[in-house]
């Protein structure tokens, strides 16, 4: 059987950490931030989690991660 491949756009965004769950950037940090409290801004440059009801469909993706 041949390798799977790994989807880059889900590569590019989403990883893996050592207890198995899938890490992703939160969005809101690119432009117009002027305007944003900074509590938002905040909450925003951490990372979040993916939920686990999406966690295998994202898995699937980058099979190698």
């Amino acid at each position: 059987m041949s390798k799977m491949k790994t989807k880059s756009a889900a590569a590019k965004r989403f990883s893996l950490t050592a207890t198995g769950k899938v890490k992703r950037r939160r969005k809101g940090l690119r432009h117009i931030l002027e305007k944003r409290s900074q509590k938002s801004k905040k909450i925003a440059g951490k990372t979040d989690y993916i939920s686990q009801a999406d966690q295998k469909r994202v898995k699937k993706l980058i099979p190698y991660a």
